[in-house]
């Protein structure tokens, strides 16, 4: 017999590999992450429970496939930022343009919209929770190196770097969960409202919040008490 050309065996081990996926998080969605068994998952897709361990070390891991890559790419971005902006701006940049990017990667496995589903079940799951604040910590660190190296700045010697990151990772959170919250769970969506908030992070950071008012108070003529 005529050996499978090696592109095409590669092919078909993505597309199973994002077919369960797509069957472990609509099943984690649907019925919850618990009671959600491997075999179940593997039977959706019509595949062993052996298949699905060759992809697979656990369901843990099929849960966060997707949020690994969307920080691949995030921290893929903030690399590729020119060396002439700021640390925040290079920040800022990769969050907002990254996400055209991002959400087309992400449409690739899975439909955006299954992914935010995914990404509330995570939250409201002990189990799953306990993973995500590490996953989150690590990236931060992992990105904090990144924007210290750009400086060249000693990350340990100053906190600048992690400072800057725990800022655009705290303004992250509150997007993501308002987005989660509201009705449209389209990339656009929730790259116009990590514009709005990464944009009022410094006045928020401002000394005198009463002198410092927010851009929608002052166009509505609002006046500090």
């Amino acid at each position: 017999m005529t050996a499978e050309p090696t592109g095409l065996r590669a092919r078909k081990k993505q597309l199973t590999r994002d077919a369960l996926v797509r069957a472990a998080l609509e099943l984690f969605t649907t019925k919850g992450y618990e009671q959600t068994t491997v075999d179940e998952i593997a039977d959706t897709v019509d595949v062993s429970q052996r298949t699905f361990f060759r992809y697979f070390t656990s369901k843990e891991e099929v849960a966060f496939a997707v949020q690994e890559v969307v920080e691949a790419h995030f921290i893929e971005a903030v690399r590729e930022r020119p060396a002439q902006e700021g640390p925040f701006e290079a920040m800022r940049n990769a969050v907002l343009d990254g996400w055209n990017r991002i959400g087309e990667a992400i449409a690739e496995i899975v439909p955006v919209e299954l992914h935010m589903r995914s990404y509330l079940m995570i939250e409201s799951t002990p189990a799953l929770l306990a993973v995500h604040l590490r996953r989150s910590a690590d990236l931060e660190e992992t990105i904090a190196q990144l924007i210290a190296e750009r400086e060249g700045l000693d990350v340990d010697a100053d906190p600048r770097p992690r400072v800057a990151v725990a800022a655009l990772s705290g303004v992250m959170r509150v997007t993501g969960r308002l987005w989660g919250q509201g009705e449209d769970w389209s990339p656009e969506a929730i790259r116009s409202l990590t514009a709005t908030y990464l944009d009022h992070l410094k006045p928020a950071l401002a000394d005198d919040w009463r002198a410092q008012r927010a851009p929608e108070a002052t166009a509505r003529g609002d006046r500090p008490e």
